[in-house]
This record gives C-alpha cells, structure tokens and sequence, in this order.
C-alpha cells in the first residue's frame, strides 16, 4: 500500500471568510474575532451569515481514501476519473487527505476487508468506509458545507451524456456508424448551454457537477487525441474554453491522472 499525506491548503475558517469574498480582514490566530474584525465584516457587506465556533478554528481531521494506483509509474496516482472526482471535492474544500493507492489488478487483502466489492473510490467518514462517488461526494458536501459546491438539481444533469457517447466513439471501429455525430451533439449542446449560463455549468462559480464532468472531459481529450487523432472543433469554443478553465485549476492539476495510465487503461476497450 502506498500512503501519501495531503495538509489543507488553509483552514475551514479562513475559507469560509475567502468564499465570502473578505479578503482583507485580518483574523487573529486563535480563531477569536473582535468586535473591531466584526465591523470589518460588516462593512465588505454580505447577507450571508458567517457562523464561527472554536471547531472552525482547526483543520478537520485528515480523512483516508482508498483509490486507483497507476499502472505505468510507482506511487502515482492512477486514470479513474470517478476517484479524481472525489479527490477534487476534498481539495476543492480545501480538506486534508489520507491517499491511500491500490493496485487493482492485485488488490490486497487489507483493502477487500475495507470493501469487499473491489472497487474504487473508498472513504473513511465518521468511522465508515463508504463506497461510490455519487454517495462519497454528497457526504463530503454534508459534512463538510463550506465552500458550497452543491448544484441546483435542474443543472446536475448539465453534459450527463457526453461521457457515454465518448465511450461509443472511442470504442467504435465504423467511422459511419453515428458515433462521432452523438458525441459532437452532446457537445453542440453543452456548448450553447455554456454560451448562455457559463462559464461554469453554476454559473461564475465551481459546483460539484464540474467535478464529475471535468476528470471524464480529460480522458476524452486525451483517449480521443491518442486513438483517433480527434480533438474538440473550434467551432465549439465554449466546450474548450470550460476545459481550459477546469484543467488548469490547481485542485486539477494536483489530482489529474498522467496522460499515459489514461491511454493504458482505454487501451483493452479500443483494442477490444
């Protein structure tokens, strides 16, 4: 097993005050806030209330995750975009993590006691070990609400099937079957959506649909580029300006899988 220890990037209660957009109140160290800071608060204005208690001072503790190893280089992170999903989350709310990298091809012992299904991403939370990244990021988002990333449920369903008619067109070996027309459909209308509610599928902000929709936009830009010589049109500029925007985000760049464990693993399904 091998374990790698991520700090948070800054505490929950300094995030909170940056999420509110103060970013020029100067907080004391141990978290106290005076009645001089409170007026500070007040006057960069906000209808949102700022809710402190002596935990928020503090880190929370360092949670563990169970995900896909690398198949091509040691103590890597792996290609599955469902684990990079959850990894996003924790970074994005700027939790500490415990990464723990499994082999999935000879998964140990210890881990099938964890999850005796086999199967990747797995987290620790209140003393369970819960599966599935759906499940795992709406925990996190309970548990952990600041910053929101949570999406309106009309707008979580925002580029669903742009993943699965990728896999068709990556998988297919007629080029007259439809299956690059599906893709460039899927992405037509994520583009014009984008166009008229961007940059993000929220809006200004990051939310969770991002999260899931932009690990599988980088094995598709990948996958498709190495296998099929394809690559997003320019007359979807929208579709490439929300990838740029999503891959160069410092929560991407620290949990995006390396571009040769995304070709090794799509290989055996385009290979057949």
């Amino acid at each position: 097993m091998s374990t790698v220890k991520i700090q948070p990037t800054a505490c929950a209660l300094s995030s909170t005050v940056r999420h509110l957009g103060f970013f020029n109140v100067q907080l004391p160290r141990d978290g106290a806030v005076s009645s001089k800071s409170c007026n500070q608060l007040r006057r960069y204005g906000t209808r949102r209330a700022l809710t402190l208690s002596m935990s928020s001072a503090s880190p929370p503790s360092t949670l563990e995750i169970c995900v896909k190893a690398s198949t091509t280089t040691p103590n890597k992170l792996g290609d599955c975009p469902f684990c990079q999903r959850v990894l996003l989350t924790l970074e994005e709310k700027h939790l500490p993590y415990d990464l723990k990298l499994v082999d999935l091809a000879n998964k140990p012992k210890w881990f099938l006691t964890i999850n005796p299904d086999g199967k990747v991403p797995v987290i620790k939370l209140d003393e369970k070990w819960i599966a599935d990244s759906d499940v795992i990021t709406q925990a996190i988002e309970e548990k952990y609400p600041v910053p929101p990333l949570g999406t309106p449920p009309e707008k979580a369903g925002v580029g669903s099937k742009i993943f699965s008619t990728f896999i068709g067109f990556l998988k297919s070996k007629n080029p007259s079957d439809g299956t690059e027309q599906a893709l460039l459909n899927e992405l037509s209308s994520f583009n014009d959506y984008l166009k008229e509610n961007g940059p993000f599928i929220n809006g200004k902000e990051v939310s969770a649909v991002d999260l899931s929709l932009g690990p599988k936009l980088h094995h598709l830009e990948i996958a498709l580029g190495h296998f099929k010589n394809w690559s997003v049109p320019d007359s979807l500029p929208h579709v490439k300006s929300y990838m740029k925007a999503i891959f160069s985000r410092d929560s991407f760049i620290k949990t995006r899988a390396q571009p040769e464990d995304v070709i090794a693993g799509w290989r055996p399904k385009v290979v057949g």
